[in-house]
């Protein structure tokens, strides 16, 4: 049997939060750009008409 040896100090700890809260917010940010569009693809919202201007 294979002993496998491994030891996390608190600085992986640290680094591995910081991984998951970083990608949480990227994965936040990106669906906030990106919301319109998918709901325009999915025919969920229509598009909004721009008023012409009469000048």
């Amino acid at each position: 049997m294979t002993q496998v040896l491994a030891y996390l100090d608190p600085g992986s700890g640290s680094i591995i939060l910081q991984v998951l809260v970083g990608g949480v917010a990227a994965a936040a940010v990106t669906a906030k750009l990106y919301w319109s569009r998918l709901l325009k693809f999915l025919r969920i919202r229509k598009d909004e008409e721009q008023p012409e201007s009469g000048a």
